[in-house]
């Protein structure tokens, strides 16, 4: 259920943290400063594919502060970016100035663009969020002929970094409901939906670690759900302080984070 008042945009799902409510729209500030985070391999791997380049249309759902529109726009492709966070979107209008890249605030559920619109529809670190059984025919629709679904995903791996999984205890302490916790490597899960008007063509998952400095990680992990974007601002601000002497106490003051990456390619038939 979504509901909607001036720039808050309140996601509550039953599958999310037992339903507990969030808005990225309350961490956008952060979000920008802390979340352009991804290697250069994610975007060589993406390249590789031969998407998101040379001409193509791209809309890119849950564009959030427009990461992968604003660091592959080199390439060539012709994007857009949709986001249901308008805080999210305005974040993404300022870091993009100089780029032509259309962004709109609106749910991916009600978007409705022309018949054959994009070569490309990307969903980073945002999929599992949408309505599929509400959603997939519509994308099917925006797509031309031989279009491709992209979902992509990077996240910390808890049990093999020792700092990963510091925070991530940390980030349990104050917000017990919070279901992204105990990532592992694992494909992405496509729900079968999707059988109906596409093909997996592609998945792969990798390891990867990724440059951290002490600030840059509090604000990486204060930026998830289950802080920035849910609780209160008395809370995050003693999570913030417990978060920072933790890390002072464990982590030097540059370090690597292990992460894994994972793509899913789907083709329209």
């Amino acid at each position: 259920m979504h509901n909607r008042e001036a720039a808050v945009m309140e996601i509550s799902d039953e599958r999310i943290d037992e339903g507990a409510p969030f808005d990225w729209g309350r961490t956008s500030e952060d979000y920008a400063k802390y979340r352009d985070i991804y290697p250069p391999e994610f975007y060589g791997w993406i390249l590789a594919r031969g998407l998101c380049r040379d001409g193509q249309d791209v809309l890119d759902l849950g564009t959030g502060t427009g990461v992968l529109p604003r660091n592959m726009y080199r390439y060539g492709a012709h994007w857009t970016g949709a986001d249901i966070s308008e805080n999210q979107i305005e974040q993404a209008r300022r870091l993009s100035k100089g780029m032509d890249i259309r962004y709109l605030a609106a749910p991916a559920e009600r978007l409705d663009f022309p018949d054959g619109s994009f070569d490309v529809i990307t969903a980073c670190q945002c999929f599992w969020y949408f309505d599929h059984d509400a959603i997939h025919e519509n994308l099917h629709r925006m797509l031309r002929p031989g279009g491709r679904i992209l979902v992509l995903y990077m996240a910390w791996l808890p049990d093999a970094d020792p700092i990963a999984g510091a925070s991530e205890r940390l980030v349990l302490k104050y917000s017990p409901h919070w279901s992204g916790a105990g990532e592992r490597m694992r494909p992405i899960e496509i729900p079968e939906c999707y059988g109906e008007g596409f093909r997996l063509t592609y998945h792969d998952e990798r390891l990867v670690k990724v440059p951290f400095t002490r600030e840059s990680w509090n604000g990486r992990v204060k930026t998830c759900r289950g802080i920035g974007a849910s609780l209160p601002a008395d809370r995050i601000a003693a999570w913030e302080r417990e978060h920072r002497r933790l890390l002072k106490d464990i982590a030097p003051e540059s370090f690597d984070v292990l992460h894994y990456m994972a793509m899913a390619e789907l083709s329209r038939r």
